[in-house]
C-alpha cells in the first residue's frame, strides 16, 4: 500500500480535516500545516489533545507519538489525499474561476442546480491551494455534482487547483485587471485564467462560454477546447437572454429555443447579467426545466458583501467591499450611475495587488467616479489619498479616520456605494451609515 493509500484508509475512518486547533473536531485528522509566522506541528500535540484522532506532521525531531503521522510535506500530503479522494468520487465537478463575479456565480449556479440534484459548492474563500483541497475532502456522500471555485494571483496556480479538483466542466466568469501584480498585467491574467481550459481541452472537458466575452473566446480557441457550449446575448447561442431592468434588483428575460422566460431576482447590479445568463445555460445543459432554473434564481439573496443591497435607518447601502480591482470598480460605479436616486454617495477604498499600475489605475478610478457627477465623493487608503491634488472629494488615509467624520456627518437618504478591496476593512463603515 502506497503512502497516500495508507493516508486515505485513515481518511476513511476519520472523515473530517481539520488545520486549525482552535476548530478542532473530536475524531479528526488535523493536518499540521507551515504559514509564513506559524508552524502548526508545534500545536499537534494539543490538536491531539483536543479531541484529533491523527496529526498529520513533517516537523521531523517531534517526540515519538502513536497517534503521529509523519510526511515529508503536509501541504503536499493534503492536496495529494484531496486528488486521491476526487478520483474516488465519480461525481461531475464545475470548475469555477474568474477575476470578477466568481463567488457570486458559484452561489448562482449552486442555488439552481440545487432545485434539482445533491448539490456540493465551496464555502467562504476557500479557493486557494488549501481552501480546494479542503473543499474536495468535505464533498459528503450522495453528492452528484460539484462547484469548486478557483481563486489564483499568479500563473500555474489554476493548473495546480486543476490537478487536484480534476474538473469535467468549467467555467470563466470574466478576465479583468486583477492581481496585475503576480500575473504580470493583463495578458498574464488571460494566460493563468485560462490555464482551466487548457486542463478541460487535455482531459476531455467541457467548458460554458460567454460568448460576448472575445477574450474568453480567444482564450477557449488558443487552448484548442472544442466542447464548449455557449451563453450570451444573441439568439445563436445556447441560452440567450437580455436585462429588462436593473433598478435596483435585475429582471432578466431568457431564451432556449424559441421559448422564452422572464425572472425577476434579488441581484443588484447590471454586471450580475453574465452571472446569471451562465447560471440559467448550466442549469440547462444539466437538463433542468425552465421553472425550476427561476424558482432557484429567484430564491438567492446575496450575504457576502458581494452586490448587496442593504437598507440602513438612514441610507440605501450597496455593500460590495468583499474585494476591487479597476474591472469591478468601474463596473459599480457605472452600475450606481445607472440606478435612480435622488442622492448618491460613492465611498471607495484602496484596490490592492496592481503593482506597478496602483497609481495609474488609482487615478483612472478616481476620475470616473469624479466625471459620474455623484453628490458626495469619499476616497479612502493611501493609494486614492496620493492624488488628492488631482480629484474632488474627501480623503482619508485609513477607514478609522473615515469613520470619524462620518460619524459627525452621516449622508442622509442617499444611496451609498461603499466598495473597497477586501484588506481595507471597509465594512467598519457600515455602522455609521
Amino acid at each position: 500500500m502506497s503512502d497516500i493509500q495508507s493516508l486515505y484508509a485513515r481518511f476513511l475512518e476519520y472523515p473530517k480535516i481539520s488545520t486549525d486547533t482552535r476548530k478542532i473536531g473530536n475524531g479528526s485528522l488535523f493536518f499540521a500545516l507551515r504559514g509564513e509566522n506559524f508552524d502548526a506541528n508545534d500545536f499537534a500535540t494539543e490538536a491531539l489533545n483536543r479531541g484529533a484522532a491523527f496529526a498529520v506532521v513533517d516537523k521531523q525531531d517531534l517526540p515519538e507519538h502513536p497517534q503521529l503521522i509523519r510526511v515529508p510535506d503536509t501541504l503536499n500530503a493534503l492536496q495529494e489525499l484531496a486528488a486521491f479522494h476526487r478520483q474516488q468520487l465519480g461525481i461531475t465537478v464545475i470548475g469555477l474561476t474568474g477575476s470578477n463575479g466568481k463567488t457570486t456565480t458559484k452561489e448562482l449556479v449552486r442555488a439552481v442546480l440545487a432545485e434539482k440534484f445533491p448539490v456540493f459548492a465551496t464555502e467562504g474563500n476557500l479557493n486557494n491551494h488549501i481552501g480546494v483541497p479542503l473543499t474536495i475532502l468535505a464533498i459528503p456522500a450522495g453528492t452528484e455534482i460539484a462547484i469548486i471555485e478557483m481563486g489564483a494571483n499568479h500563473q500555474r496556480e489554476i493548473a495546480a487547483l486543476c490537478s487536484i479538483a480534476q474538473p469535467t466542466a468549467g467555467l470563466i466568469s470574466n478576465v479583468g485587471m486583477a492581481h496585475l501584480e503576480g500575473f504580470g498585467g493583463f495578458e498574464g491574467v488571460k494566460k493563468g485564467k485560462a490555464e482551466l481550459y487548457d486542463y478541460l481541452a487535455a482531459s476531455g472537458g467541457r467548458a460554458f462560454i460567454n460568448q460576448d466575452n472575445p477574450d474568453l473566446i480567444q482564450m477557449a480557441e488558443k487552448s484548442g477546447l472544442k466542447n464548449l457550449v455557449f451563453y450570451g446575448k444573441n439568439n445563436d447561442a445556447f441560452t440567450s437572454g437580455e436585462l429588462i431592468t436593473a433598478d435596483p434588483f435585475l429582471k432578466v428575460r431568457w431564451k432556449n429555443g424559441g421559448a422564452a422566460f422572464e425572472l425577476q431576482t434579488r441581484l443588484t447590479g447590471a454586471y450580475n447579467f453574465e452571472n446569471i445568463l451562465a447560471a440559467v445555460c448550466i442549469g440547462l445543459h444539466f437538463g433542468m426545466e425552465p421553472e425550476a432554473i427561476n424558482r432557484g434564481l429567484a430564491s438567492y439573496e446575496p450575504t457576502n458583501n458581494r452586490s448587496q443591497l442593504t437598507r440602513t435607518d438612514r441610507n440605501t447601502v450597496i455593500c460590495d467591499f468583499y474585494n476591487a480591482n479597476p474591472s469591478s470598480m468601474r463596473a459599480a460605479i457605472d452600475n450606481l450611475s445607472a440606478l435612480s436616486a435622488p442622492h448618491k454617495t460613492a465611498i471607495l477604498g484602496d484596490m490592492f495587488e496592481l503593482g506597478d499600475s496602483t497609481a495609474e489605475k488609482h487615478l483612472e478610478i478616481g476620475r470616473l467616479a469624479a466625471q459620474a457627477g455623484f453628490e458626495q465623493l469619499i476616497f479612502i487608503g493611501p493609494a486614492f489619498s496620493a492624488h488628492q491634488g488631482e480629484l474632488a472629494g474627501l480623503f482619508f488615509n485609513e477607514p478609522a479616520a473615515a469613520a470619524t467624520y462620518l460619524e459627525q456627518e452621516p449622508p442622509q437618504g442617499s444611496l451609498v456605494l461603499l466598495k473597497g478591496s477586501r484588506g481595507m476593512k471597509l465594512e467598519q463603515l457600515l455602522p455609521k451609515l
